[in-house]
């Protein structure tokens, strides 16, 4: 490791340090002063290099919030912050049988938690421990596993649908702008509501005043229907089954097996979820024309035609065969993603050359570091060395130049949204 990397990876643990609230990490100082349900994975994961304990502690809080029927929140509140939006008032979790006694929301994130569990286990410096933490953690995962598949599978066809966009990660992404433009609402139907984001960073990078009349809308409905999940997949008008949390949920289950594998336990389940959810995505979410893979509305029983750089993550999973690999990678080295010849920061979030592509905005473009990581091991995975060699100094580089931000411009490598991100 150069000098220059090091004190970067002195820069991120102090930024860990500085962000860690005794039970868990906050994902920024100000904006996030909750714990988030990815977040808190992918910072396991970073936490797995230099401090087993936090990295165990970190995903054992995220999941004491779990409900009984398996479902992983995407926030835990922190009773000592208040003022954030949305808040515990807006969710109304008591209306759910299921519900925890910690005040969290009734959502979902991408489930990446396996996987960090397994990235915790091997790089633990007392095997012991870890190994009584995967034992540990295993029966939550399983629940979370299985309440995917029963819940959010309603066709058995080993694809799981999100119901707000919030689920994906991917919170304003041009994904989703066909579901708002035809979801028309009443003033009597979106409850009172007053932002808090864009008290700490520029509106501008931030989702519009009405994308968040639709994404408190949805909050509205899954409270008001009791999280009862038929209810909701009744009336609920975004029903999605989207290409990065399902290939997250393929190599979770890949990574499930592998704990099982470890504690002794049948990995048969997880192996099946596995292949299923692999055989589906190429099935239903390919898109043979363009060379990427693309979300599926169940509402309208279609493919919905945008391309984002959550469509090249199916190469992290091992979903790909080699053809699709190279469409894949012909695409992705190109200026609508930022080719290798170009003076841009991969990967940006949207396509560049596409409608309403806008370098500063959240998921509408910026470069996002967690997918950057995900893109970088599946490019390793299938021998795209040179894109891979690139994409890792880019990311190295943005950090080091522009700060520990949440997004960056891919033009200029400016950071925006919040910074001190965890």
């Amino acid at each position: 490791m150069t000098d220059g990397n090091a004190q970067l990876v002195e820069q991120a643990k102090a930024v860990l340090h500085e962000n860690w609230v005794g039970g868990f990490t906050k994902p920024a100082p100000r904006l996030y002063p909750h714990q988030w349900s990815w977040d808190s994975a992918f910072i396991a994961i970073g936490y797995a290099h230099h401090d087993q304990g936090r990295a165990e502690q970190e995903l054992r809080s995220l999941f004491d919030a779990q409900w009984t029927n398996g479902l992983l929140p995407h926030i835990v509140f922190n009773p000592q912050a208040t003022g954030y939006f949305p808040g515990p008032e807006l969710w109304r979790i008591e209306t759910s049988p299921h519900a925890p006694q910690q005040r969290t929301s009734g959502i979902v994130q991408p489930p990446v938690h396996a996987t960090a569990v397994l990235h915790v286990f091997r790089h633990a410096h007392d095997h012991d421990q870890g190994r009584a933490f995967l034992a540990e953690m295993f029966p939550g995962l399983r629940a979370w596993h299985a309440y995917l598949y029963r819940e959010r599978d309603p066709h058995n066809e080993g694809l799981v649908y999100i119901r707000h966009n919030w689920e994906s990660g991917q919170d304003n992404s041009p994904l989703w702008d066909s579901v708002w433009q035809r979801l028309t609402l009443r003033p009597d139907q979106i409850p009172p509501y007053q932002r808090a984001d864009t008290t700490h960073v520029d509106a501008a990078d931030r989702p519009t005043n009405a994308e968040y009349d639709r994404y408190v809308y949805l909050v509205k409905l899954f409270a008001d229907h009791g999280y009862d999940e038929a209810q909701i997949r009744a009336d609920c008008p975004f029903l999605i089954q989207d290409v990065l949390f399902n290939t997250l949920l393929c190599q979770s289950n890949r990574d499930l097996a592998e704990i099982a594998r470890i504690l002794g336990e049948d990995a048969l389940p997880f192996e099946a979820w596995a292949e299923r959810t692999s055989q589906a995505i190429n099935r239903k979410l390919w898109n043979e024309q363009h060379g990427i893979y693309v979300n599926y509305d169940l509402v309208l029983g279609e493919q919905i035609p945008v391309h984002v750089a959550a469509g090249f993550t199916p190469l992290w999973a091992n979903i790909p065969n080699v053809t699709q690999a190279q469409r894949m990678y012909q695409y992705l080295n190109s200026p609508a993603f930022c080719a290798l010849d170009e003076p841009c920061y991969p990967v940006p979030s949207y396509n560049r050359q596409a409608p309403g592509y806008s370098p500063n905005r959240y998921w509408r473009g910026p470069v996002w570091i967690n997918v950057d990581w995900l893109l970088l091991h599946g490019l390793r995975r299938y021998g795209f060395d040179e894109y891979a060699m690139h994409l890792q100094q880019s990311m190295i580089n943005l950090v080091r130049h522009h700060g520990f931000y949440e997004y960056f411009n891919p033009e200029t490598g400016q950071g925006h949204g919040t910074d001190q991100f965890s």
